[in-house]
């Protein structure tokens, strides 16, 4: 008798589960801003010490964000049914998170309501995701793939920094040319430097794209479902 593939129990699937990742794509995106931002930080002693924990604390931060998020993008490309369950542990992380920094960033500087604002819709926003990841929702019908063989988490992580560092050359030199190009054909006055830090900011768009770009694409490399060998 042929075998029959079983689907997972469960209604359809209506494409909510894909939310997750396009929230993971953009919390990604905020912390390579974020990194980017503070990089010109590093190694100045002379800012206050609440200020150094809290510039340090979110750049280990979006660090940890970051290369977490690559692997879980290389589960959810893979459409792994392990991806529902690493994707919850990962958004109480960031959860866990947000609301220590919102804490540390209240009692040690000023209470902005602005800024709580914005700390509470990421969290809205994060258990939505975990909502729509729970079991029984219908994402166990587009998360399905077994188990199957992997590299180590380490290679993962290894071609993710090359993807990283390549991706992000790459874009930031891209970004760069391309700004001093439009710079150039629009007759951009350079005035105090003007032309130049408009091609700068083309080209720290395109570091962030290509950082991100880099990274999906390592992961992706690594982790891609090969065809099973016949036997």
């Amino acid at each position: 008798m042929a075998s029959i593939d079983r689907q997972p129990a469960g209604r359809p699937d209506s494409g909510l589960s894909l939310i997750p990742v396009a929230w993971l794509l953009i919390v990604m995106g905020l912390s390579a801003y974020g990194l980017i931002a503070n990089w010109r930080l590093i190694g100045d002693f002379n800012l206050p010490e609440n200020a150094f924990l809290l510039v340090y604390g979110g750049l280990t931060g979006g660090v940890v964000t970051i290369l977490w998020g690559l692997y879980l993008l290389g589960l959810a490309f893979n459409r792994s049914a392990r991806f529902p369950r690493h994707y919850t542990i990962w958004q109480i992380a960031i959860i866990i998170w947000l609301i220590l920094r919102q804490a540390y960033v209240s009692y040690a500087f000023v209470f902005s309501v602005e800024a709580l604002g914005f700390t509470v819709a990421e969290i809205a926003i994060g258990l939505l995701c975990i909502y729509l990841l729970r079991n029984g929702a219908g994402s166990e019908t587009v998360y399905a793939n077994p188990e199957t063989e992997r590299p180590p988490v380490f290679v993962s992580i290894l071609a993710a920094l090359l993807g990283i560092i390549l991706g992000g050359a790459v874009g930031a030199f891209g970004g760069f040319f391309a700004g001093s190009l439009i710079a150039e054909l629009t007759h951009m006055s350079c005035f105090e430097g003007a032309c130049g830090f408009f091609a700068a900011f083309v080209g720290l768009g395109g570091l962030i794209v290509g950082v991100i770009a880099g990274g999906i694409f390592a992961i992706w490399r690594v982790n891609r479902r090969r065809p099973a060998r016949a036997r």
